[in-house]
C-alpha cells in the first residue's frame, strides 16, 4: 500500500529513507561500482584499452524494425535492444575469442546521451 493511503496523519512526511546498494541508480549504487571498478584496478593494474562504442541509429537492424513513417528517435526502444545485442557480441569477441589477446578483467559503462537527437 502507498503512505498516502495508509498514514492520515502525515507522519511519514519528511521522514528519512535510505536506499540500499542494491537499488539502481542510488548513491549508494553507484559508490559501490565505483569501489568495485577501483578493486579491479588494484588487483589487475591499469586498464590496457579503453574502447568507445557507439549506436548508430541508421544500422539495418533499427532500421528494418521500424514502421512506416518512423524514425529511431521515435523507438529508442529499439535502438536499445539492438545497441545491447552489438555490445554483448562485442564482448563475446573480446573475452571469448581473445580478440585483443587475453583478457583478465574488463569493466564497461552505458551512457545515454539523446544530444544531436532530432524529435
Amino acid at each position: 500500500m502507498d503512505v498516502a493511503h495508509t498514514d492520515v496523519t502525515g507522519e511519514a512526511i519528511g521522514r528519512r529513507i535510505v536506499l540500499p546498494s542494491s537499488f539502481t541508480g542510488g548513491e549508494r549504487y553507484y559508490r559501490k561500482r565505483f569501489q568495485d571498478a577501483l578493486a579491479i584496478v588494484r588487483k589487475f593494474g591499469k586498464p590496457d584499452f579503453f574502447i568507445t562504442f557507439t549506436c548508430n541509429p541508421d544500422w539495418p537492424e533499427i532500421l528494418a524494425e521500424l514502421a512506416p513513417g518512423q524514425k529511431p528517435t521515435d523507438r529508442p526502444d529499439i535502438c536499445v535492444r539492438v545497441f545491447k545485442q552489438k555490445l554483448d557480441k562485442l564482448m563475446k569477441a573480446l573475452k571469448d575469442h581473445q580478440l585483443l589477446g587475453e583478457v583478465a578483467a574488463n569493466v564497461h559503462v552505458v551512457e545515454f546521451q539523446k544530444r544531436g537527437a532530432i524529435i
